[in-house]
């Protein structure tokens, strides 16, 4: 689709040596871990796997790179052709996790550029899910150039235009009713620190921080996975609207956890995602 209405919006983020080790999902993809120290000093966690043009995946919140990417499957069918890398965002997975408010923001964006200048990355296909899209967002603004590819799992760009607001179409009512469940179990997971996610939901934005983007400027391919009970028209209208090049996938009968998580993630998402970034890949 092309849209071609200019406007700009403000987005925001909602709330070292490498080591040697392997991690062997239930996926079977070998992932190597690999370790950084950010421009602030903080530790940031990242696993890597496979070979070929690189794909960066971003999680959601109080998600991980192992639980969002490695072990539901999406990082082995994308490492069958691609180098993958899955950061652990700071306060997140095995990723240091600093409980003062001002160590996020705008740091969580700059970490995933140091991390690729880290690996010697100039451009790559990047995902990320729910918080991840809104870092993918920021990154879109204040970095277009890093980027092959941008995709969206669990989030969008949204209207903010109250003229624009009203034309969204209506989304589904409703839940998966294994919602709840897939929530219960991202709460068990051993390495949260609901301190330290705290802190990431406090970080007080100061004037200019936030990125802006003018959608219209951005001519590589788009993608967004939502499920059909997480806002899919509300997340993608505006994208509809004013991007060049923009695919949109709903998800039948998924809700935000159950769209991703392992052993509720449909192979929808993993094909639609798969098939995206090899279509636009680079010669």
């Amino acid at each position: 689709m092309r849209y071609h209405r200019p406007s700009t919006i403000v987005v925001g983020v909602l709330f070292g040596a490498a080591c040697v080790s392997c991690l062997r999902p239930a996926a079977g993809v070998e992932a190597k871990h690999g370790n950084f120290t950010a421009s602030d000093g903080v530790r940031i966690h990242y696993l890597e796997a496979g070979q070929g043009s690189p794909v960066v995946l971003i999680h959601g919140y109080t998600g991980s790179a192992e639980g969002n990417w490695f072990i539901n499957g999406v990082a082995d069918a994308l490492a069958k052709n691609h180098r993958v890398v899955a950061i652990d965002c700071r306060g997140h997975g095995k990723s240091d996790k600093p409980h003062d408010p001002e160590k996020y923001g705008p740091q969580m964006v700059k970490d995933v550029l140091e991390m690729m200048d880290h690996l010697k990355i100039d451009k790559a296909h990047v995902h990320g899910y729910s918080m991840g899209g809104f870092i993918v967002t920021q990154l879109l603004a204040t970095a277009p150039g890093r980027f092959v590819t941008a995709s969206y799992g669990g989030s969008g760009v949204p209207e903010v235009e109250e003229k624009y607001k009203e034309q969204v179409p209506a989304d589904e009512r409703g839940v998966d009713p294994q919602e709840a469940e897939a929530s219960k179990s991202l709460r068990g997971n051993p390495d949260r620190d609901d301190d330290a996610l705290r802190a990431v939901r406090q970080y007080p934005w100061k004037p200019g921080e936030r990125g802006t983007i003018d959608l219209t400027k951005i001519t590589i391919p788009i993608l967004a996975i939502n499920g059909e009970f997480d806002r899919p028209n509300a997340k993608t209208h505006r994208m509809k609207r004013e991007l060049a090049s923009f695919t949109a996938v709903v998800l039948p009968g998924k809700s935000h956890l159950t769209a991703i998580m392992k052993g509720y993630i449909p192979p929808l998402y993993v094909d639609s995602l798969v098939d995206f970034i090899n279509e636009n890949d680079r010669p």
